[in-house]
């Protein structure tokens, strides 16, 4: 399973209905739940970004959901893949 950091702004759209950002995740995390991707953690924060989710899951469906959440207008975002430490181990024991 490929894990996904994903960091998001609210639109214009999505800070106007800020008082639905918990009913959205709901639906967010139904919807990951559907396409098989895991959500280990979401954060609202402050700062540079409103909100940071963890999803772990297949790099197409993960790349689904995102796109989907995206098309819905009340965030953008920006996700890193991250590796953990013994996918970094095995990567670095491949170089040649």
């Amino acid at each position: 399973m490929a894990t996904f950091i994903t960091l998001a702004n609210f639109t214009d759209q999505g800070i106007r209905s800020v008082k639905d950002s918990p009913d959205r995740f709901e639906a967010f995390k139904a919807l990951a739940e559907s396409l098989g991707i895991t959500v280990k953690a979401a954060y609202w924060t402050v700062g540079n970004y409103d909100l940071v989710l963890i999803v772990e899951g297949a790099e197409e469906a993960a790349t689904s959901l995102l796109l989907k959440v995206g098309s819905l207008g009340n965030v953008r975002t920006q996700t890193l893949r991250g590796y953990s430490e013994q996918e970094v181990r095995r990567i670095i024991g491949n170089m040649p």
